[in-house]
């Protein structure tokens, strides 16, 4: 559920280590990735640099708790570009997501196969940490109408995404998110939009100089038409740093409530080009 991370109930993913790479909007040392958490990074990539982040992820889930009405979902691809332009604090976005979704009820099974809507944002980093005030960055962002039938919203649907950490120790981090964005209520043009709360809180640790794990708590509030639900989720992961401009990436979850997936798990990496 990658780039569909804040339309329809979604797993984005972001970066904790960027919290103790540096400051909030520079980026010339340790490579600062947004993946493979949900919470994104407060720093941005850089003047002049180029990172492109990708992954795949499974996802399984069992609504009716048996062999009948289980879905599947591959999301292969998960292509985040991060441009940085005009200053060290400002970051182009450019988000990819091929998918594959499949689901078996009754003792039959279908896919479906496509493309999900674009997405675009503008990362902002705003303050540095300075104390117990955190890092600082505010994430503008939509989705526009280009995906497959199957996947698409059939509108844009605009967003905004607060970020924010702090440097515990050197190898010790926290950070959290809180976002706002439209959706709707299937794809293809449902016909009611309505907003979606994201909350995020992720601790994140560093082990000698390549290797970093996290563990995090994430949830989506949807204040549907018909009433709000929600969806909380608890994952971790292990990033892997093969050199300066090279990182791999693991990680799994599992919803904690009734209206959140069953289960997911993905890798992914991240290529920057300074």
């Amino acid at each position: 559920m990658n780039r569909r991370r804040w339309n329809v109930p979604a797993l984005a993913v972001g970066s904790i280590f960027a919290m103790a790479a540096g400051p909030a909007h520079a980026q010339r040392g340790p490579l600062v990735a947004d993946r493979p958490d949900f919470t994104e990074a407060a720093a941005t990539v850089g003047r002049g640099v180029f990172q492109l982040e990708f992954g795949y992820t499974y996802e399984y889930d069992r609504p009716e708790g048996g062999d009948d009405g289980k879905t599947w979902t591959h999301s292969i691809g998960e292509a985040l570009l991060r441009v940085g332009v005009l200053s060290e604090a400002v970051e182009l976005r450019l988000g990819l997501s091929p998918v594959s979704v499949g689901a078996g009820a009754d003792g039959r099974r279908f896919t479906e196969t496509g493309m999900e809507d674009v997405y675009l944002g503008i990362k902002l980093a705003l303050t540095e940490q300075e104390g117990l005030r955190p890092a600082l960055a505010i994430l503008p962002q939509m989705t526009v109408p280009t995906g497959s039938d199957a996947f698409t919203s059939g509108r844009t649907l605009p967003g905004v995404n607060v970020i924010y950490g702090w440097d515990v120790t050197e190898d010790v981090a926290l950070a959290g998110s809180t976002q706002m964005n439209r959706a709707v209520t299937g794809s293809r043009g449902g016909e009611e939009e309505y907003a979606e709360w994201a909350q995020s809180a992720v601790a994140g640790f560093s082990v000698g100089a390549r290797a970093g794990f996290y563990a995090e708590w994430f949830a989506f509030f949807h204040a549907e038409p018909d009433g709000t639900r929600a969806e909380h989720y608890a994952n971790g992961g292990f990033t892997w740093s093969f050199g300066d401009d090279l990182q791999w990436d693991v990680r799994a979850g599992a919803g904690l409530n009734a209206s959140a997936t069953g289960f997911f798990a993905g890798t992914g990496l991240v290529v920057r080009f300074p």
